[in-house]
């Protein structure tokens, strides 16, 4: 065996994904890993550049193997994200170094790569890091509100999220936060149906010590916790009367009281809130202040429910079946295609809460490669599909692109701009699903 056969048998054999480029940027070569990781084969991928088989978030303004070919200068474990043929956002850990022949002269760059998706999942459960293209959806609306939150996000005005319960508010509202220029100070939830009416100005505003009885000390309240970062109210529908006088005072003049204290304290703390009533509604009988309602939803968002989106269920089946995969260690593939029939036609009054739970279920039963309709809850266990609606999801999603591109008269660039991909992902997906124009 030559030392070419053996150096592709030690790179196929390794789990890190490599591959090596000229000195143009061009791919040389590729291992097996890469190729999994990547979701493209070795030959077509090679000669082509790099960017387009990539699609880092580094490819445009700071590429990894740029710096190493222009100083010389090896990288090692630069976490980056890549988008793979499939169109899925990828967290990797890249390290560089120069490629040399035989007389040590350059060549090319090797890059070496692998995937971290697992550690950033359980890193963002642990810390609830999560921004928004941890947010999973393909729905006009949604796909609309990520265009537009970025430029919410560095308003610094006051937003109200409303949506019924399960619909995925606070991780609007964490997103927010991250991409806002307060990102590196803190964000700080309080769920006013959480805490009884008696405490949650005390949980607001914090006290003095001698307040009352128990008060052996002063306690900071969520405002000051929240100093330069931003303070989410959730259910903020839920505040008395008394609470939204207050609050209202707080938020038009960027101060406030703690209990038992004597003067004042500035405060510079943006404010989300969320609910899952209809806060005009409440304005009307009485229940809700006007006037707060009006500080309150200077930018407003308003999340649809998941029968409004049921396009994104098969994408929400396969992003949970993953998180649960890594947080439970299990290695399950997906869902028979009778349970993602009957997933399909669930109205869930628990939103994608409701469907997380479901799939969460299911994990503590199945222990089998697909999720069957034995696995889910109870009350799903009598349902009888009809077969001609059996679909898998590849062919689920086939239909979805298909209709997409039919609606934009087969124009690529249009039907991706309204998918939220990029062209060279959709063809990739027209070639992978076999779409034809008939």
């Amino acid at each position: 065996m030559n030392n070419s056969g053996e150096k592709n048998i030690i790179l196929n054999s390794i789990a890190d994904g490599v591959f090596t480029v000229d000195m143009d940027f061009r791919i040389t070569s590729m291992n097996r890993a890469a190729e999994a990781i990547l979701g493209i084969e070795e030959k077509d991928a090679v000669g082509r550049l790099c960017f387009e088989i990539f699609h880092a978030n580094i490819c445009e303004h700071s590429c990894a193997l740029k710096e190493t070919l222009d100083t010389g200068n090896n990288i090692i474990n630069k976490t980056i994200y890549i988008v793979n043929s499939g169109g899925e956002r990828v967290p990797i850990s890249v390290s560089t170094a120069l490629l040399k022949n035989g007389k040590g002269d350059v060549i090319g760059g090797v890059e070496t790569f692998r995937d971290i998706t697992a550690i950033e999942t359980l890193r963002k459960e642990i810390e609830s890091s999560y921004t928004f293209e941890d947010i999973v959806s393909k729905n006009k609306v949604m796909r609309e509100l990520f265009g537009i939150l970025p430029d919410i996000a560095t308003s610094d005005s006051s937003v109200l999220i409303e949506g019924s319960s399960g619909t995925g508010k606070e991780l609007i509202a964490r997103a927010i936060h991250s991409l806002s220029n307060r990102k590196t100070k803190p964000l700080v939830v309080i769920n006013c149906a959480a805490v009884p009416d008696n405490l949650l100005e005390s949980e607001l505003f914090g006290y003095k010590a001698g307040a009352f009885t128990d008060a052996k000390k002063d306690k900071p309240g969520k405002i000051a916790l929240a100093e330069g970062g931003t303070l989410f109210l959730d259910e903020i529908g839920e505040i008395s009367p008394a609470i939204q006088v207050k609050l209202l005072r707080f938020i038009q003049e960027r101060e406030y009281e703690p209990l038992g204290g004597v003067s004042t304290v500035k405060s510079n703390v943006r404010i989300i809130a969320a609910t899952n009533k209809i806060l005009t509604e409440e304005v009307r009988g009485g229940n809700f202040r006007e006037d707060l309602y009006y500080r309150i939803n200077v930018i407003n968002i308003r999340l649809p429910a998941l029968r409004e989106r049921k396009e994104d269920i098969p994408f929400l089946i396969k992003h949970f079946i993953h998180k649960f995969n890594v947080l439970k260690g299990k290695n399950i593939e997906g869902v028979s295609d009778d349970v993602m029939n009957i997933l399909m036609n669930h109205d869930y009054p628990g939103n994608i809460r409701e469907l997380e739970n479901i799939i969460e279920h299911a994990f503590v039963l199945c222990r089998e490669p697909y999720i069957r309709q034995l696995h889910l809850p109870n009350h799903f266990k009598n349902i009888v599909t009809p077969l001609h609606d059996n679909l898998t999801l590849e062919e689920m999603e086939r239909i979805y692109i298909l209709k997409a591109l039919e609606k934009n008269s087969w124009n690529r660039k249009n039907t991706a701009k309204d998918l939220g991909i990029d062209t060279t992902t959709l063809w990739r997906k027209i070639k992978n699903l076999k779409i034809a124009k008939e």
